[in-house]
């Protein structure tokens, strides 16, 4: 089956706490602090692989977890990172934070991208040392890493889209020029999933064309099967409308040619002024009058014509010369570029937090907080005066007098309370 779109989760490691450890061996005194510092999470990594050519294999495993950093050790051994999870995709994905739509990344070239990246290592008391704090009986926790739900979608990389109603030979065409070999059948939608060709014009010259599944009237608003590839063709330089001059099936084949027109500017406006030619098929089921109504329609809109009999191969040859001579004028294929992420409302140092009040007491939350204060002795006084330089270096107490707090209330950050004081 063919899957063009998916849903997925996936978080990435995070980082490992650092350790609290002293040196304690025989005949050397105050040993000092040699708690060594966490290893980093593990990232989440896309990269594109070209034996894959649909996102069905999202359909069954939807939850991507990287591997957790290991903790700090004694004698200033630092943890082991933990190894990136490596998703692969097919060339043209685009991936999406399904919640914003936030274009994250292209995968359209070779390069690996990182989408979710793991936490970093806490520190181990090694860093806490100083001259008059010579004994630190706390470390830093490692940062979590980054948690996304992101939509998947597959947009093909083609340099030209064949369009145009159901049974007009578009599968008979991408076939008679390219490798290319789709089922071809005197019915509707024969073509259940786009078609990829490469057309060989010369030694290092050559064009992908891709057979996009019939689009009927309507397919803008899900009708049919086209809505469903629409999006493939986004990329696409050129495309070729091919229309069955012959109105074999009972059609205007200048109805046919508007229809189709008006769905790709119902689904994308750009899409109605990207570069077309026009391919009249089946010209040996046509009157002459058919041909030359046809023609002339299509001239007066602007459009080159070409009249093709794409099954016995006639007069492809001149269309295929000419999509090369438009191609050669054309820029390359679109890539999308990533989306900055928007700022939430507290945030320094890239550590969001949220601030509530709430019956008199003020609730402060954000999920690094929770590592901050696991790795925090609240019995040593050391330790405690860490805990507030970070409420400070993270901007809280700038936002909690902001907000408008007063001396002596109380602020609640998950099971800790503590009387706010100026």
């Amino acid at each position: 089956m063919f899957v063009d779109s998916a849903k997925i989760m996936v978080r990435a490691g995070d980082g490992g706490n650092g350790c609290v450890s002293f040196r304690r061996e025989k005949y050397i005194a105050a040993g000092g602090p040699d708690g060594g510092d966490g290893g980093k999470g593990g990232d989440i990594v896309f990269q594109v692989d070209d034996n894959l050519t649909t996102l069905s294999d999202f359909r069954y495993k939807r939850k991507y977890t990287a591997q957790t950093g290991e903790a700090g050790r004694a004698n200033r051994c630092f943890g082991k990172g933990g190894e990136d999870t490596i998703i692969r995709v097919p060339r043209g994905t685009v991936v999406r934070e399904a919640q914003t739509g936030r274009l994250l990344a292209d995968l359209s070239t070779d390069e690996p991208v990182v989408i979710a990246k793991g936490g970093r290592g806490g520190w181990g008391n090694t860093h806490f040392a100083t001259a008059t704090r010579q004994v630190p009986r706390f470390a830093k926790p490692g940062t979590p890493g980054e948690s996304l739900e992101l939509k998947l979608e597959l947009k093909l990389l083609a340099d030209v889209g064949l369009v145009g109603f159901p049974n007009v030979g578009k599968s008979t065409l991408i076939s008679v020029v390219s490798e290319a070999k789709p089922v071809i059948a005197d019915y509707h939608f024969t073509t259940l999933t786009p078609v990829l060709g490469v057309v060989r014009i010369a030694e290092g010259v050559s064009f992908v064309m891709a057979d996009i599944p019939g689009i009927i009237e309507g397919a803008s608003e899900g009708v049919g099967l086209g809505h469903e590839f629409l999006r493939h063709i986004d990329r696409c330089r050129l495309l070729v409308h091919i229309v069955d001059v012959a109105g074999s099936e009972g059609r205007d084949p200048i109805a046919d040619f508007e229809a189709i027109n008006k769905e790709l500017a119902a689904y994308r406006e750009e899409l109605a002024g990207r570069p077309m030619l026009v391919a009249g098929n089946k010209c040996d089921l046509a009157s002459d009058e058919q041909v030359a109504r046809f023609e002339a329609y299509v001239k007066e809109k602007g459009y080159s014509f070409f009249p093709i009999m794409a099954a016995i191969h006639y007069g492809v040859d001149p269309l295929i010369k000419k999509i090369t001579e438009e191609l050669s004028k054309l820029p390359p294929i679109v890539t999308y570029e990533p989306e900055p992420a928007p700022q939430e409302k507290f945030e320094k140092g890239g550590r969001p937090f949220t601030i509530r009040h709430q019956d008199g007491v003020w609730f402060v939350e954000g999920e690094w907080l929770l590592k901050v204060m696991s790795g925090v002795n609240f019995d040593d006084y050391e330790s405690m005066q860490y805990f507030q330089r970070v409420l400070i270096q993270s901007g809280i107490i700038e936002a909690l007098r902001n907000e408008g707090i007063q001396e002596g209330d109380t602020v609640c950050i998950y099971d800790l309370e503590f009387d706010f004081v100026n």
